[in-house]
């Protein structure tokens, strides 16, 4: 062979073979081969992936030669570091692409070899970030998350939901020769995402392709592993309802402790936060950005707060003052930092406001910790034994704030106990609600000695203000009197005291009210009796005895007392002093008199005084306001009107006090009658007589 001629077929042979190395140069890259049976098979890769958006890109014909190759096969024992749902890959965040946000795609071309008449179908990634719409050589099959309308290059944002699984169905290919199909996911990343998971962003499992009946059982599955997945947060939602329930039933048994309000506010909020978890994850009733925003920068704040109120009030602290100002304002900072912070608001809030944003709802709520954590050792420090007791609680609650730190440090904090999701933070959370619990039935049995205490010491006071009403009224030569007393309360607050005096034949008639019902009324009449009882050994003049009384009940707050002093003598003339107290009624008519201002509100106050005489047979009735003041169950008083109607006829004291109380009773209702009768040879005792209610 001649020269010229091995050149030549050496030159052809050269070139043939660059030719065909040019040709495996420009074509795209080899299509993953799948056969299908009745089986689905994981489409771990290889992947082409590339950021930004474009619509060619859903183009089975288009070139993504150039594009990065990803692999979403999971290490073994991977998990969510977030969710701690299994088979976890890490996102683009982790791959390069730190800090990006917004649009990216995944595209693999796949090889199907399918029975004639055979669905295929697809289950897309229960995990992603955060919202994907499937292509199939270049037709929308579905999405998950509401992408805008007017599609690619909208200004709108994508609808964000939990993620959950989603099942699609492919075109069926004919034959049983392979038929290729190029899968695209057009992937959407909110900025608050790069937040919240350390590598976030696109598909964090591998979609799965196979035959429909197979995919739909896969599908199903997979929706029960999330319902498993969120089962503990019912229990924890229920669990803290009924206690929120068990905190208002103490509130009706004991008002006076503001810390089952606090507890019933505080264990209501965390119900609903985990009810909101379990909702967000199963339904797409609201978008993952309202429950986000409504658990982290709402209702996680309010609930940080109110645990450091609860722990406040439940050592019944009262210095220093600044320290619940500073957990009011601390909650609020929270509230709107944590709202910037995790980019709720980026579409009003820039996204690097947010970044710089970062660490500030961590560092408030780590402050709240330590206003708690000074709770807790100040309550220690007054109480003891009370504040070791709840020490556990408030660690379980401090445990449940910091899971972040605790995976950093390798402490596991997911398991899967028949194959549902338990998080260190909901076995801290049910610890803390049974430490709670045994707290609350030693606190209920403290209160319950407390109310006994409290019922004897009512019962004593009664006790002692029926040892002061004497079983008979006083015998007043010229006087006829009757009373009738209708305690609101077993220790009430009207009181009358008649003290005849030992040598003229006249008598001393005092009548009151003091403010208030209850333990503390009866101890102010206590100290109204034994004011009047030194008075009379050296005056029974009625302007003198208010006046001495006003003295005694200047200084003590709000100790405050109308009162009414009567003097009678032995020809009828009479002398009244009044002190706030309604006018008595001489014959059905009211008694004219200026009015004055109660015993105890000023110094020197001046008290309206009045002389007048009893004929015989004139009746003097005096009454306190509980009278006037019954009220039916329409709201309408028994008043002034109805007490002239009955007074114009003659009535009895047991008379008039009970036709109030059947009105409607709601005060004390004291009611004396005074009759001058002919005198009798009847002697005045030689010792005063006191009567008080």
């Amino acid at each position: 062979m001649k020269t010229g001629t091995v050149f030549a077929v050496v030159t052809t042979l050269l070139a043939a073979l660059a030719c065909t190395q040019a040709q495996k140069l420009s074509a795209p890259p080899p299509a993953k081969t799948v056969t299908l049976g009745q089986s689905i098979v994981a489409l771990n890769g290889p992947w082409k992936f590339h950021i930004g958006d474009n619509p060619k890109w859903a183009d089975p014909n288009f070139d993504d030669s150039h594009w990065e190759t990803v692999d979403l096969t999971a290490r073994p024992g991977s998990f969510d570091p977030s969710l701690g749902s299994p088979g976890y890959v890490p996102g683009w965040t982790a791959k390069g692409h730190s800090g990006y946000w917004g649009y990216a795609w995944y595209r693999i071309r796949v090889q199907v070899a399918a029975r004639p008449g055979q669905r295929l179908a697809m289950a897309g990634p229960a995990d992603a970030d955060d919202v994907y719409q499937v292509f199939a050589n270049g037709t929308l099959l579905g999405s998950f998350g509401k992408f805008p309308s007017h599609g690619h290059g909208s200004a709108l944002s994508p609808v964000v939901y939990q993620s959950r699984p989603r099942m699609f169905l492919l075109p069926t290919p004919g034959g049983y020769a392979p038929a290729t199909q190029v899968l695209a996911f057009r992937v959407w990343m909110e900025p608050s995402t790069l937040l919240v998971a350390p590598d976030a962003g696109g598909l964090h499992e591998a979609p799965r392709l196979g035959d429909a009946a197979a995919v739909d059982a896969h599908y199903r599955l997979a929706w029960l592993e999330l319902v498993r997945a969120h089962a503990a947060d019912v229990f924890l939602a229920a669990m803290f309802f009924l206690l929120a329930l068990l905190a208002c039933s103490l509130i009706l048994f004991d008002r006076s402790d503001p810390v089952y309000r606090w507890l019933a506010a505080v264990f209501l909020l965390t119900a609903i936060v985990y009810a909101t978890v379990a909702v967000g994850a199963w339904t797409q009733v609201g978008s993952a950005d309202t429950m986000n925003l409504v658990q982290f920068a709402l209702l996680n704040p309010l609930i940080l707060g109110g645990w450091a109120m609860v722990w406040w009030v439940w050592f019944r602290m009262r210095r220093p003052t600044w320290i619940p100002k500073a957990i009011a304002v601390l909650t609020l900072l929270y509230m709107v930092s944590a709202a910037i912070a995790l980019d709720f608001l980026f579409t009003v809030v820039p996204h690097p406001v947010g970044v710089a944003f970062h660490l500030v709802p961590y560092v408030i709520a780590r402050l709240l910790l330590l206003l708690l954590a000074i709770i807790v050792v100040l309550g220690v420090r007054q109480q003891g034994k009370e504040g070791w007791l709840a020490l556990p609680a408030i660690v379980l609650l401090g445990v449940a704030y910091f899971p972040n730190q605790l995976v950093a440090l390798g402490v596991p904090v997911y398991w899967f106990p028949f194959g549902a999701q338990v998080s260190l933070t909901a076995i801290s959370d049910v610890a803390f609600a049974v430490a709670i619990f045994v707290l609350l039935l030693r606190r209920l049995q403290i209160s319950i000695r407390h109310q006994r205490e409290m019922t004897l010491d009512v019962k004593q006071a009664a006790e002692v203000q029926h040892v002061l009403i004497p079983n008979q009224l006083p015998q007043i030569p010229g006087l006829a009197i009757e009373s009738e007393y209708l305690p609101a309360t077993e220790v009430g607050g009207d009181f009358f005291q008649i003290v005849p005096h030992p040598s003229d034949g006249s008598a001393l008639i005092v009548v009151g009210d003091v403010t208030g019902h209850g333990l503390q009324a009866g101890m102010l009449v206590a100290l109204i009796v034994g004011a009047i009882r030194n008075q009379t050994e050296t005056s029974f003049d009625p302007l003198s005895m208010l006046q001495s009384l006003n003295r005694r009940l200047m200084g003590r707050g709000q100790a405050h007392a109308t009162c009414l002093a009567l003097r009678i003598y032995a020809d009828g003339a009479a002398t009244l002093t009044n002190a706030g107290h309604l006018p008595p009624y001489l014959n059905g008519k009211e008694l004219p008199m200026e009015g004055s201002l109660p015993l105890g509100m000023i110094d020197d106050a001046e008290f309206s005084v009045m002389q007048f005489q009893l004929h015989e047979e004139d009746r003097l009735i005096l009454m306190s306001d509980g009278v006037v003041e019954a009220q039916n169950e329409h709201g309408h008083l028994f008043g002034f009107e109805r007490v002239e109607e009955l007074l114009r006829h003659p009535i009895t004291a047991a008379r008039l006090a009970t036709a109030a109380q059947n009105f409607g009773q709601e005060d004390d209702i004291l009611v004396l009658g005074i009759q001058r009768v002919p005198q009798t040879a009847t002697m005045p005792s030689p010792e005063p007589i006191l009567a008080t209610i």
